[in-house]
Order: structure tokens, then sequence, then C-alpha cells
């Protein structure tokens, strides 16, 4: 057995993202005991620091000790009970998995389905809230799946309106576009580390309203996760001074997301979502001038994640092929109704810079006129640098 030596990759796919050296070189740094002092004090400021990024000053915000998978899984079964009545709006891939893993919380589902590539529908979403007393309203704002973003505010509004509680999918918007929880009065919002934060996979970042909280607290049964149980975890993370031992905390992968929130906050949580903004317009132009069109319409569009129609004729899998041996580049792939029809593009985080808009608009012009599909790569590049500046 020999030590495993990871190609160099340039992630632009739907996540992970291209984790920075400084975030490499915190993951490096010597581990120390999950009770340690010094290791309590750290939890402290990383829960700040979340507090701060979620712009979630009431609500416990806690990193997760698993992928961004589990904050959706931590979410539905701390609050949703058997016999709930939970509505998913469902526009893409996470949604759909939402309404799943609703259901295997013993929940009543009702889904409130949408073409993917669309937004939420807030009047329908409606419609379904006032059908029947509800416990939940679950909905994506950035489904990673299309690239669509979803009026989060709109919808916590109903929400609130209905008396239910609002659970929010932000983990692709996290770092890359505005997540204001306090704004939206949401109750359950959660995230990944692997998108816009640039850290590595493996922590879900989550915020819980003092609502949620007191729904969680009050159940009539047990949460059916124990280890994402919030009653059991905030024991660990919740107590100032001694904390219960509840699992063995990740240590360095916390070291990672800890160093990325310096890094966002240097840079300022609103320049981020400009930087992000500004290279989503410069690929989108390339793209366009290359002659592609996007699935999703402008307004909806999230600027760091960019779902590209694949032309008629064009073996989508083999242009992905080609950009990973030629140019060690990571594209993503359609998912569901998507599979062999769209490419995901991501611009997140470190990976949301005019170098990787430019090396994207190269290799993909490239791997289509392998195909024989005329894309001008000076035209792209030109588009692009313009709105470079």
């Amino acid at each position: 057995m020999q030590s495993f030596q990871p190609p160099r990759r340039i992630l632009m796919g739907p996540g992970p993202s291209d984790v920075s050296p400084r975030v490499l070189a915190a993951l490096a740094r010597p581990t120390i005991g999950h009770l340690d002092p010094e290791f309590q004090t750290f939890m402290e400021d990383t829960k700040a620091a979340l507090s701060r990024l979620f712009n979630a000053p009431d609500h416990a915000c806690i990193p997760l000790p698993a992928p961004g998978t589990a904050g959706m899984e931590a979410a539905m079964m701390n609050l949703l009970e058997p016999g709930d009545r939970c509505v998913v709006a469902v526009n893409g891939a996470f949604g759909g998995r939402m309404a799943d893993m609703a259901g295997r919380a013993g929940a009543t589902v009702v889904t409130v389905d949408h073409d993917w590539g669309q937004p939420v529908d807030p009047a329908r979403v409606e419609t379904a809230l006032a059908e029947a007393p509800t416990k939940v309203l679950a909905f994506v704002h950035a489904e990673t799946s299309t690239g669509a973003r979803s009026d989060a505010a709109a919808l916590c509004g109903l929400a609130r309106k209905h008396g239910a509680l609002s659970v929010v999918d932000c983990v692709t918007s996290l770092g890359g576009v505005a997540v204001d929880v306090a704004a939206w009065d949401a109750d359950f919002v959660y995230s990944g580390t692997q998108k816009c934060l640039s850290a590595p996979p493996g922590l879900s970042p989550v915020a819980i309203s003092k609502r949620a909280q007191a729904a969680i607290t009050g159940r009539k049964e047990k949460v059916r996760n124990w280890l994402l149980d919030f009653n059991l975890i905030m024991a660990y993370w919740g107590g100032d001074g001694g904390r219960t031992y509840h699992h063995t905390a990740p240590i360095n992968a916390l070291y990672g997301l800890h160093e990325s929130l310096v890094a966002i906050f240097e840079e300022g949580v609103q320049a981020a979502s400009v930087r992000h903004a500004r290279m989503h317009e410069a690929l989108a132009a390339g793209i366009e001038a290359a002659g592609l069109r996007f699935l999703v319409d402008a307004k909806w569009r999230l600027p760091q994640l960019n779902t590209v129609i694949v032309p008629d004729g064009v073996d989508e899998a083999a242009v992905r092929a080609h950009v990973l041996k030629r140019w060690d580049l990571e594209l993503g792939a359609g998912l569901g109704p998507l599979k062999g029809k769209v490419w995901r593009i991501g611009l997140m985080g470190a990976s949301a810079t005019p170098w990787h808009v430019r090396l994207c608009l190269t290799a993909l012009c490239e791997a289509l006129a392998a195909q024989g599909v005329k894309a001008d790569v000076e035209q792209a590049l030109a588009a692009a640098d313009a709105k470079l500046g």
C-alpha cells in the first residue's frame, strides 16, 4: 500500500470548489482534544462567526459533523414527528431529497412540484399551505441541480403567515449570494462548507431559531437520528464553559472552516457576493458569445452555479472528459431529467476568479471544437474580458 497523491484539479463543478492554500494549511495544524479548554474557546469563536455570516444573532449556529446533506436530515428529523404535515417545494433534485427525508421522519408530505430550472412559485406554495395546518414548509434557496434561486424572504413569510416552521437549504448560496436569516425570519437554515466557503466537504453549518428549538425540545417522541439530535448535540456545542461529551468533533475539519470564515470576513461578505456576481457576468457573456445558452432565466440565475444547455448533437460526457484530461478542469453533469442535457459550471469561493472564467471558456470552446461545433474562443474571451474590465 502506498500514500495517495491526488492529481491537481481545477474544481469548477457544483462542488467541491477549489480550497485555498491558507485553508489547506489550517487543516494541517496540530490536532488537540475536542474537550481541550483552548478548543472550547475556538468553538465559541466559530459559533459567533457563523452567526455573523448567516446574520442570525438570535439563532443557535453550529457546524454539524457531516456534509450539507446532514443539515437537511437534521432539519427534517428534529422538526417532524409522525403525522405532522410538511409542505415541500420541489424544483430540482434537492427539493426532492427534502421530501424523501420528511417522509422518512413519518410526516405527511405534500409536494409542490415545479419544472426543473424554475424558481419556487410563492402563490402555489401558499395554496398548499392554506389547505390544512402545516408543521413545516421546506424549500431550496439555491437549487444546486439547476442553478435556480428562489425568493427565500417571500417563502419564509408565507410560513409565518400560516403558522409553519421554515426549513431553508442554503448549501450553495451561503457565501455567494445574500443569506439573511434574520430578515427572512427563517427557522432552520443549513449549508455546507465545500461550496462558496471553499473549505473541504464534511461539515454542515446550521442556524436554528428559538421557535424551532422550542418545537424540538417539545417533541412527543425522541428524534430518530441520534447523532443529529439537537437536544443532545447542543449539550456539547451550546454550553458556555463545561460541555457534555456527545461525539468526537472533527477537529481539523473545523480548523479549515474557521480559516475560511476568517478569509470571507477579511474580504467582506458583501464584497464576496459582488465578486461572485462579476465572475458570473463575465462567464455568461463568454458563454453566450460562444453560441451557448443557459437553462435558467437571468432574473433567477445563481451566479455561483451556471447551468449551460448542451447543444444538439454534442456528447456532453465527452466534453467533460476532454476538459478533465487536457486541462485538469472538472465540470459538472446534469442530474435527473437534466442528465446529458446540461453542464453545471461552478464559480464558487476560491473558484470565482477571472483566471477560472477565462480557463473555463478556453477549455469548453476547445472541447466543443473537437466535436465539430463552432465556438469562437477569441469572441468568448473578448466578451468575458469586457465584463471584467
